[in-house]
């Protein structure tokens, strides 16, 4: 009996490890799969939500490029910001019709495999450029209602620009182990048919996180990174904006009506309008 035991034992481990991400390709494939009827209306409900928020972001992206690079007197540190702010947003919202397409057809991958990974890595690389923007802007408005003396001396253009430069290679950097990370892989090839002989499987190229990440921990990395970038930033805006409010709230009731406090608290309005538009996205 208890060699029985042992052999049932052995069996149900070998089945669970057929189940597992590590299993072969042709074991992996004779699983059951999820029938495309059963996500079809989520697809459609995602497609509904994705193409307005394409059409608007687009948009709105777009004006205020323009608004800021055609009038010259709108060139301030905070419209620097949202300008380098509003290019990251339209690359990652140029990007979302390919999202699109991978979720109605996810296979074959018709682009190659340099196309995955730039298209991976440029949507990576935009986002944690959008986060790094929200998180400097935070700390230029800091500066400017709790430290206006000290904004006006250590702000300027010229700095504002070089340290837009130096997110944008801090986010290129961070998200470059992507290119790494994602590839095409589960080529179709030949199997054997009914009658003996070979008949060719369907292409099943698809551009996805290749097994090379996850085995090595760059996957694991990679998550415990993004998850930083979320946390950090999060805990910084919410110690900013209290003593943003906090300053605000102590002033003299005449020194509130001032003009200049009164841009501050419509720029921190923009500022939170621009943040909870780039979590959504």
């Amino acid at each position: 009996k208890k060699k029985k035991r042992k052999v049932i034992f052995k069996n149900k481990l070998n089945n669970l490890w057929i189940k597992t991400p590590s299993a072969s390709l042709n074991e992996r494939a004779s699983l059951p799969r999820i029938n495309s009827t059963q996500i079809f209306p989520f697809l459609v409900c995602v497609t509904v939500i994705y193409i307005p928020l394409m059409l608007f972001g687009l948009l709105g992206n777009i004006l205020t490029i323009l608004v800021v690079w055609l009038r010259p007197h709108m060139r301030s540190s905070t419209y620097l910001y949202l300008s380098s702010m509003a290019v990251s947003d339209l690359l990652i919202l140029l990007l979302l019709p390919l999202d699109l397409y991978k979720l109605w057809r996810p296979r074959p991958w018709p682009l190659g495999d340099l196309a995955c990974k730039l298209t991976m890595f440029l949507s990576e690389c935009c986002t944690f450029c959008t986060i790094l923007h929200i998180t400097f802007l935070s700390l230029e408005r800091y500066l400017a209602v709790c430290w206006p003396i000290t904004a006006k001396t250590l702000v300027t253009r010229r700095r504002t620009r070089v340290l837009i430069v130096c997110l944008w290679l801090g986010a290129a950097v961070s998200a470059a182990p992507v290119l790494v990370m994602v590839g095409v892989e589960d080529g179709g090839g030949s199997e054997a048919g009914a009658d003996g002989g070979h008949r060719e499987k369907p292409d099943r190229r698809e551009c996805r996180c290749t097994h090379y990440a996850a085995s090595s921990g760059l996957l694991s990395a990679m998550m415990i990174l993004s998850n930083m970038y979320f946390l950090i930033p999060f805990c910084i805006l919410g110690l900013v904006y209290s003593l943003i409010g906090r300053t605000l709230c102590l002033r003299p009731q005449s020194s509130r009506k001032d003009q200049s406090h009164r841009h501050t608290v419509k720029m921190l309005g923009e500022k939170h309008t621009h943040a909870s538009i780039h979590m959504h996205v």
